[in-house]
């Protein structure tokens, strides 16, 4: 009606504007005639042009909506053409198996996805062109079929939300995929949990399916699904891989009064477990994640890489070694802690390349600060090794004038540093502590701290030798210990501090079995010798005593004197020790060649008095055989009397004691 009406109008308007054009002409030719039926006309001719103005408006207008109306009726036609394809999508992918076609079923999954994105998208555009012709429209017949469109578009637009939502076709497609995707993860798993068995390689065909299903899984926002799927299946596998090493010991709370060897046994366990576990397990977990998500990227693989490994339980393997860290810094800890930084090291390539990514930072913060810990604290106990072992001056020698177990210790001890098992790890560790500190490693480091030892060891020997009050045992403590050291010729210490340090050690042993034979056996044989023939008694030679002793009655006095000299001294020294077997052997040896031989010359010459006095007899407590066989039972070493279980039971505990005695806290520097 609106459109006839502005019809009519236009008509009676150009009628009109043809009636006034007539008019114009007339009064064209009359112009001259007056001035005032001119203004007349112009009056005339303003309103007839406002009129001819709206006119011409309402036919822009007519134009401008029929021209809008054909930009929405198109795309709005397309948009349900888009929609009957969907609705064919859903019906084939309702009838479809992902298990019997995967490709096919990823197909309609993806083109079933690009058309809902169409529809989301496009659908909201129609509808607010349809809405802006409303507003043009309002009142015309045709808008209640432009109604009825905008809202089938709107049905359209909210289509692609309620597929996605729980219960929609697009979700449970997607569900099927991630049900078919964990059958397909499921075959990654191990069922032979021995670590160092080659694990299942996936065939092909499953990775190209694994990679085309996770691919259509993250063009709709799962692919966190997905990660998370592999990273519980492969976590669950790698755990009990883990699991059938043994690994109960990572869970112990190592303290200072924990048995060394314990501590040990751990230390090697871990070493051996952590090798199988990163070149095994991590390693195959790391190429399976690669493999499974190289095609999304490493920004991807290799934070669930690192998830695997974290829930797995690399962590704990780090934990371990800071519980080793944690105990007191003493030089027992030091072999330890070189145990430690040996592993690492030698373990440092796989680090690298297992987790050597930004993505792996808390792995790589843990270890770093790991191996931190580790060089520091054993590069502060080395170079407190000196004045520790200059602090156990303080302790008492052994009664029986052996070796101290504490000097045993200390020699073995740099012995184990100085092989091939530490030094090469204690050399790096020191150069390692140097670069740190922006300096630069001293060659000559290593042996002048080992001189520094002995040169304490030496003080401390000293020391402990005035501490006795028999001179004698003073002297077999020092012949003991000299000899000790002598006896490290052929040893890495040996070696190290060579041959002139070495003899000097013979030399002074010598000398001081030497000074013990004279001021202990040199006073039991005294009187059996007359005062101008006095015993002399050397390691080295003997000299022949004189047999001419003068029968009187002082014969029952020296003889009666000598027994109970020689018990006395043989009671005392059968609690001493010489701790070297050759050593020992010699002693004895000469002993018996100045001791007996005295006694039967003495003896011999005593038996015409105890033919004329036969009282005289009963002073004669020993025979040559008894002496002999007292003389070389002398200086045994207490062990010796226990079985050799016994006798191994009891090296460990004393070892054990050895260490409770060197373990002092150094001051942290």
């Amino acid at each position: 009606m609106a459109e006839l009406g502005n019809t009519q109008n236009f008509e009676a308007a150009r009628q009109l504007l043809k009636a006034s054009l007539q008019k114009s002409k007339q009064v064209g030719t009359e112009l001259d005639e007056t001035g005032s039926r001119l203004r007349e006309i112009n009056q005339r001719l303003v309103p007839l042009e406002a009129e001819v103005r709206e006119v011409h408006s309402h036919k822009t207008t007519y134009v401008r909506v029929r021209n809008q109306v054909d930009c929405a009726i198109g795309p709005t036609a397309a948009i349900l053409r888009v929609y009957q394809a969907v609705s064919e999508l859903e019906k084939a992918l309702i009838s479809s198996d992902p298990h019997t076609d995967l490709f096919a079923y990823l197909s309609l999954i993806r083109r079933l996805g690009e058309g809902l994105k169409f529809l989301a998208s496009h659908s909201l555009l129609a509808i607010q062109w349809l809405e802006d012709v409303f507003e043009l429209l309002e009142g015309d017949e045709r808008l209640l079929n432009l109604k009825n469109s905008s809202r089938i578009l709107k049905q359209l637009h909210g289509m692609e939300e309620s597929f996605h939502m729980e219960g929609g076709l697009l979700s449970d497609a997607l569900d099927k995929l991630e049900n078919e995707l964990r059958k397909l993860f499921l075959l990654t798993e191990s069922t032979d949990l021995v670590p160092m068995a080659s694990p299942l390689e996936l065939p092909v065909s499953v990775i190209e399916q694994l990679h085309a299903i996770i691919e259509r899984l993250k063009a709709n926002d799962r692919l966190e699904k997905c990660v998370s799927l592999f990273v519980k299946i492969r976590v669950s596998n790698a755990r009990r891989r883990l699991q059938a090493l043994g690994l109960d010991y990572l869970d112990v709370k190592i303290s200072d009064s924990d048995d060394m060897q314990s501590v040990e046994n751990y230390i090697e366990q871990w070493g051996m477990h952590l090798e199988l576990a990163l070149k095994h397990i991590f390693d195959h977990e790391y190429r399976l994640s690669k493999k499974v998500f190289e095609k999304i990227g490493s920004d991807v693989w290799m934070p669930c890489f690192a998830r695997i490994s974290i829930e797995s339980g690399i962590i704990s393997f780090l934990e371990f070694g800071n519980e080793v860290t944690n105990m007191k810094k003493e030089p027992i800890k030091l072999l330890k802690l070189l145990d430690i930084f040996k592993v690492l090291n030698n373990l440092r390539m796989d680090f690298n390349r297992l987790y050597g990514s930004t993505a792996c930072m808390e792995i790589q913060n843990p270890t770093r600060e790991l191996v931190k810990k580790v060089v520091e604290d054993a590069c502060d106990i080395f170079q407190e090794l000196p004045f520790q072992v200059g602090s156990q001056r303080r302790f008492s020698p052994p009664q029986d004038g052996s070796v101290p177990r504490l000097v045993r210790f200390i020699t073995d001890y740099c012995n184990q540093l100085l092989g091939e098992d530490y030094k090469p790890a204690l050399t790096e560790v020191l150069t390692i502590n140097q670069k740190w500190k922006q300096e630069i490693y001293q060659e000559g480091l290593l042996s002048i701290q080992f001189y520094n030892m002995m040169k304490e060891i030496g003080l401390n020997l000293d020391s402990w030798s005035k501490a006795y009050s028999d001179t004698s045992l003073s002297y077999l403590f020092m012949m003991n210990n000299h000899c000790h050291f002598s006896n490290l010729r052929g040893t890495k210490l040996g070696d190290m501090m060579g041959d002139t340090w070495l003899a000097s050690h013979d030399q002074y042993k010598d000398y001081y079995a030497a000074l013990y034979l004279k001021e202990s056996w040199g006073k039991t044989l005294l009187p059996l010798v007359t005062r101008k023939g006095l015993v002399s008694i050397s390691v080295s030679r003997r000299e022949k005593t004189s047999t001419g002793l003068d029968y009187d009655a002082d014969n029952k006095r020296r003889l009666k004197a000598f027994n109970e000299a020689f018990e006395e001294s043989y009671e005392k020294q059968s609690n001493w020790v010489i701790s070297d077997e050759n050593l020992r052997r010699k002693v004895c040896r000469i002993l018996v060649e100045e001791v007996v031989p005295t006694y039967r010359s003495y003896i011999e010459s005593y038996r015409a008095l105890v033919e004329q006095d036969a009282s005289a007899g009963k002073y004669v407590k020993h025979t040559e055989k008894s002496l002999e066989s007292k003389l070389s039972s002398l200086f045994q070493p207490k062990l010796a009397k226990f079985s050799s279980n016994k006798h191994v039971r009891l090296i460990g505990k004393l070892k054990n004691v050895v260490t409770n005695q060197f373990r002092f806290t150094l001051t942290a520097m």
